[in-house]
């Protein structure tokens, strides 16, 4: 039995393959690909994808994150 391999962690290299923003959902096909969303699309496409058994890594809760050298008005 082959162990599974947990995806690497989107970065701001990856894109949504649908519009190019920034990638926070990605979905594993059961055939091997994957696909990756922004926000928007994940939550648009999420049901189709799980209809197909993908499985689905959303990172969508960085989006509420603040990054450490946000001026403290950002924060």
């Amino acid at each position: 039995m082959a162990a599974a391999i947990a995806p690497a962690p989107l970065n701001a290299a990856d894109r949504c393959d649908r519009c190019g923003a920034r990638a926070y959902v990605r979905a594993l096909l059961p055939g091997g690909g994957e696909l990756l969303f922004c926000a928007h699309h994940g939550r648009e496409h999420e049901a189709a994808l799980r209809a197909r058994d993908a499985e689905i890594h959303d990172y969508t809760t960085r989006l509420a994150e603040t990054s450490p050298t946000a001026p403290d008005d950002e924060r």
